[in-house]
């Protein structure tokens, strides 16, 4: 059964849910005519912020007009074939040269009526178990209220129109009974008074005092009645308003900041802003209503003190209702898109600022500036304790900074987007202890003023940005993304800015860690990865209840790891740059350990055969990966350290290729074949490749460990000379000693170079390529009388 088939069976309810998804935008009218062929399209596939699919959205788009028109022509309902002879002329203006926005509005909708059909299968199912109690979904429950106070709205503004014709009619016959008795008056003074009119006139008057009376009453009831019913609708609406700007709202801006420590993001925005839209046309209608019956009273008191008792009843609900009103622009005014939060001057960034209401209540009328500056961490407490934009000099000077707000009438939007600010300076607070610029934060300060009613109201508008990190250089930046690392995940809504706790449970600080590595790799931390985590943070590799421990900023962030010059985040942040740089695919399979102190991938290896290796990260070398091998020594099986590879070496040769070269390494433990693990991300090598354009053949640098049989990159091609080779299993005097030493030299400064025509991997710095200091780590003589360069010349033109 098709989705809007399944839609005409649900409650009445659910569908008025469904209605609410859809507007000028995209009319229901256009889902119902098209219903089989927008269900048949692949709208979940397509990627609205990818270019690629910019080519089938305007097809899309196209056909959609198409099919539109042909319906329209085939309809004989006048009413329908309008709306969707309209719909394909505004489909055509509106999203011929921009397809993703209606992409965009489709795919919302129809993820809507999903979820609603699927809401609606719970509650059934539920309500099938009678022992289950009935779970409610908090958005279906905000949007039936919100229908509720709409239906509420139509009704008393219904009982307004009515009161205004009691009115009306009141008045008529007030004065019809003014001029009876005017009449009565003249009839008295005649010297030849008519008594019996004068009774006729008399009894008719004293027929309408009392009809009088009777609808004065009436109407008072009314009046008190329809006062009553707002009173009552205000309390809703600020009960429902509070729920989504207090808890929705909120909600999505604390989504939003954690957002930034790679938590998956849902959101839900467009969702929040159909909420605060009904909750503006519905405020603004009662408020309206109000303001006439408080005309109505002043036009007619009813009774002695009664006008005042009204009057001042209704001041104070409008004055409560502007309020809410006032409290429900300034909340919406929110940025969309957050400034970096590591900022680093004289670069450029953007941001973008909306306000959720700003269609609804027409602010457009009036195109609102707005504009940035930036703020310290004190002037922004000193905002947020008097609820005012401060008055002080700001921090720092921003590049064009200002800028109008625009309405997007297909997505509904008011918003500004910021496209080119630059941070040109900033000016910083003294340093007390142990601070540092890094630890320092800011704010962006976004402010605007709004005209609402055709300047009946007037709104001043501010709103903060996320604390924001300066740096001048980029070596600053590891320490930056710890403040802000740590700032986004455990600040508490409502904060005094920007504080956090000093101290927060490694459990959590775990949490934060691994999603860090998922946002940025794929695949998260394990439990023995952070029980690592917390022995290196704590400096105790035995440590016990570590999800428990309290983890200070300090032994987070500030002090150096135990013989070492950086502190535990630099080196967490090393490892997951390098990771997200060099290593994603392996340790997405699950190839790297990595997170393994040296002691344990000894005794790991220990109980394996020669050849198992494993890799972990380095202890000592910033964002360095090293390989750890069990082999034969001279007194048995052994363990060996490689030294670590870091960025600057997978830039030259990756991983996996230099694990191939190694043949000594066999199984990756525990007992996985080294290219069942490794072949599919080697780089291929094509032995007939020609040369490249500009006549020279291309070298490739293989990964080689001098002494270790087998492993020679020269091994591999016969033709090359020997003699640079000494015999591993008989070091010379002064080689390696694999026996005493705790790591075996490798990586970039430790290979060799064979040329080999067609492979990648060259140096294109000429200076590394005569850093690699080749034969002297070698330590062998080198007698180049005894090397035929004639041969040399011909293998290298050979291959």
């Amino acid at each position: 059964m098709s989705i809007w088939a399944q839609l005409q069976e649900l409650p009445e309810e659910a569908q008025q849910q469904v209605h609410m998804a859809y507007g000028e935008q995209f009319p229901i009218e256009v889902r119902c005519a098209l219903a089989q062929w927008i269900e048949e399209k692949p709208w979940k596939e397509l990627d609205a912020d990818n270019p690629q699919h910019e080519a089938y959205a305007s097809s899309l788009v196209s056909s959609m007009i198409q099919e539109i028109e042909v319906k329209a022509n085939a309809t004989e309902n006048f009413v329908t074939k309008f709306k969707l002879t309209q719909s394909a002329q505004n489909f055509r203006l509106n999203y011929s040269h921009n397809p993703f926005i209606l992409v965009r509005i489709v795919k919302h909708c129809l993820n809507t009526e999903s979820k609603v059909i699927q809401q609606s299968q719970n509650y059934l199912n539920i309500s099938n178990h009678e022992t289950k109690p009935v779970i409610r979904d908090p958005q279906q429950e905000i949007t039936q209220q919100m229908e509720k106070l709409r239906k509420q709205t139509v009704e008393t503004e219904e009982e307004l129109r009515r009161m205004r014709e009691e009115q009306e009619q009141f008045i008529i016959q007030f004065q019809e009974n003014q001029k009876r008795q005017i009449t009565i008056q003249q009839l008295n003074c005649q010297q030849n008074q008519n008594i019996e009119l004068i009774n006729k006139w008399q009894k008719e008057k004293d027929s309408l005092d009392n009809a009088l009376r009777n609808k004065a009453s009436q109407l008072f009831q009314m009046r008190m009645a329809l006062i009553q019913r707002h009173t009552d609708t205000f309390g809703a609406l600020q009960s429902l308003q509070q729920r989504v700007l207090d808890e929705e709202l909120i909600n999505w801006k604390r989504a939003q900041q954690l957002c930034g420590n790679a938590v998956p993001f849902d959101n839900n925005l467009d969702q929040i802003q159909e909420w605060c839209e009904v909750l503006a046309e519905v405020i603004w209608a009662n408020r309206q209503q109000m303001k006439r019956i408080a005309d109505m009273c002043s036009q007619l008191p009813l009774g002695p003190n009664t006008s005042n008792g009204h009057t001042e009843q209704l001041q104070h609900l409008n004055k409560q209702i502007t309020s809410l009103l006032s409290n429900l622009v300034t909340s919406t005014f929110i940025i969309e898109k957050q400034p970096p939060q590591v900022m680093k001057t004289n670069t450029r960034f953007t941001s973008t600022v909306r306000l959720l209401v700003g269609g609804k209540l027409n602010v457009n009328m009036t195109p609102p500036q707005v504009k940035v500056t930036i703020i310290s961490e004190s002037q922004a407490n000193a905002m947020i304790k008097n609820d005012q934009v401060s008055s002080g000099e700001a921090s720092g000077e921003i590049l064009n900074n200002s800028g109008t707000m625009e309405y997007h009438s297909a997505s509904r939007q008011l918003s500004v987007n910021f496209r080119n600010m630059q941070l040109r300076k900033i000016k910083r607070a003294e340093k007390k202890g142990t601070e540092s610029v890094m630890d320092e934060k800011f704010s962006l300060l976004f402010q605007s003023k709004f005209n609402v009613g055709g300047g009946e109201l007037v709104f001043q508008v501010w709103t903060l940005s996320l604390p924001v990190v300066v740096i001048v250089h980029g070596n600053q930046e590891p320490h930056a993304w710890a403040t802000v690392t740590w700032d986004n995940a455990f600040a508490a809504p409502g904060r005094t800015p920007f504080v956090v706790p000093e101290k927060v449970p490694f459990s959590q600080v775990g949490e934060v860690l691994s999603q860090k590595f998922k946002g940025a790799i794929g695949r998260g931390l394990s439990e023995e990865n952070l029980r690592f985590l917390a022995g290196k943070a704590f400096r105790n590799p035995n440590l016990q209840d570590w999800p428990n421990q309290l983890l200070s900023w300090s032994l987070f962030s500030k002090e150096p790891l135990p013989d070492r010059s950086f502190t535990f985040w630099e080196w967490f942040y090393a490892i997951l740059k390098v990771t997200r740089e060099h290593l994603r695919g392996l340790w997405n399979d699950g190839s790297v350990m990595g997170f393994v102190w040296r002691r344990q991938a000894e005794e790991m290896l220990s109980k394996k055969s020669s050849g198992t290796f494993l890799l972990r990260y380095s202890d000592s070398e910033l964002g360095g990966v090293t390989v750890a091998w069990i082999a034969e020594g001279q007194e048995g099986n052994e363990t060996y350290m490689l030294q670590p590879f870091t960025s600057r070496d997978f830039q030259i040769r990756g991983l996996a290729d230099r694990i191939n070269d190694l043949k000594h390494l066999t199984y990756l433990y525990p007992d996985i074949q080294k290219d069942q693990a490794f072949s599919k991300y080697y780089t291929p090598f094509n032995d007939s490749q020609p040369s490249s354009s500009n006549g020279y053949v291309k070298p490739v640098l293989v990964t080689f460990i001098p002494g270790w049989s087998g492993n020679s990159p020269f091994d591999s091609y016969p033709n090359t000379p020997q003699s640079v080779i000494h015999n591993p299993h008989s070091p010379s005097d002064g080689s390696l000693s694999y026996h005493d030493n705790p790591s075996i030299h490798s990586s970039s400064n430790d290979c060799a170079m064979n040329a080999v025509g067609g492979m990648g991997g060259t140096v294109d710095d000429y200076t590394d390529l005569m850093s690699m200091d080749l034969v002297s780590d070698l330590d062998v003589p080198v007698d180049f009388s005894s090397i035929n360069v004639s041969d040399l010349m011909s293998y290298s033109k050979s291959s």
